[in-house]
């Protein structure tokens, strides 16, 4: 394994800015600066379009975007986090910060999932699911998915903050109809850096600044665009949240493919100190665990002016999976 836990601590967010899930609106102070990177490819047909999976019964509601030619390279399924929906993964504050359309544009198919209880599955499950419901209703929609579309080298999990309990609940119980490639989590540890009475659930979103950090980590029209990915957290989801220390050991115990960490510079909801990295990385059996800082990020990274090289990074992964893959020994 490969890890990188000793790093210094970053310094902490400023605590001045508002209580609540996103700001009304961006503050004047903000500045606006062009985005790293091109707008999206002129006429590369990167559509990114809605679409509905049947994860036995359950609709799961998502994004889905494609290469313009050929076959994908792997199929990058991102999940979203706590009190979000799939657009999380599709940045159009400014061009370039879409994870769906930079991915799409490398030659992969991106499936961004409204997790079970969100979009279209909450009128079934208005409630949520448990962890291992929603691992269950997971690998239903991708085995749904690979019956009607090309998945390439396999799939390859991208995952923010509660999504990557799921990732990594997914990670512990493989499916034979699904074939794994690596997992990239952000925002998520095994220790909090809250008490529990501060973490998000149904009637409270949570302290504004620990999902954010500073204003100037994002673009201002972020704030606009995610008040309309903000949603309710259900309960039996938030239920679970506190459990997590808990839980995470066995968990990793049983994941058995590469995993990369990334924790945001302004990372306010979990532990990321050296002896917190330790303790997260003990217990995995993946092959190979990678643990990566971001600078100039909020806990809501792929909604902020450092989205496009996180995405570039968590590509890069993926990448090295597909290597270490294609480099190993044939096995009789």
């Amino acid at each position: 394994m490969s890890v990188h836990p000793d790093e210094p601590d970053f310094p902490r967010a400023r605590t001045d800015v508002p209580v609540g899930a996103v700001p009304s609106a961006p503050p004047v102070s903000a500045p606006a600066r062009p985005a790293p990177g091109g707008p999206y490819p002129a006429g590369s047909g990167h559509e990114v379009r809605p679409v509905v999976l049947d994860a036995h019964g359950i609709p799961l509601s998502g994004l889905l975007a494609q290469p313009a030619q050929g076959s994908p390279r792997a199929v990058v399924v991102a999940l979203h986090g706590a009190g979000m929906r799939a657009g999380y993964f599709d940045n159009r504050a400014r061009p370039g910060l879409s994870l769906l359309a930079l991915g799409a544009e490398l030659g992969c198919t991106v499936l961004a999932l409204d997790r079970p209880g969100y979009g279209a599955s909450a009128r079934v499950l208005p409630r949520g699911q448990s962890l291992a419901g929603q691992t269950a209703a997971l690998y239903a929609a991708l085995s749904a998915f690979a019956r009607d579309h090309d998945t390439g080298a396999g799939c390859f999990l991208l995952a923010h903050s509660s999504g990557g309990r799921l990732a990594l609940s997914a990670a512990a119980a493989p499916h034979p109809a699904v074939r794994l490639l690596g997992l990239d989590v952000s925002g998520l540890g095994s220790a909090f850096a809250a008490v529990p009475d501060d973490l998000p659930g149904p009637g409270r979103a949570g302290a504004w600044r620990r999902h954010w950090g500073a204003l100037r980590l994002y673009p201002p029209d972020a704030f606009r665009l995610g008040q309309r990915l903000v949603t309710p957290v259900p309960t039996l989801e938030a239920r679970e949240t506190a459990l997590w220390p808990g839980v995470y050991a066995d968990l990793a115990g049983r994941v058995r493919v590469p995993v990369r960490f990334t924790f945001a510079e302004q990372e306010q909801w979990w532990r990321c100190d050296g002896e917190a990295v330790r303790t997260l990385i003990a217990p995995l059996a993946a092959p190979r665990v990678v643990v990566d800082r971001l600078p100039d990020a909020g806990h809501n990274i792929s909604l902020g002016w450092a989205a496009r090289t996180y995405h570039l990074r968590a590509l890069a992964f993926l990448e090295e999976c597909l290597l270490a893959r294609d480099a190993a020994p044939a096995v009789r």
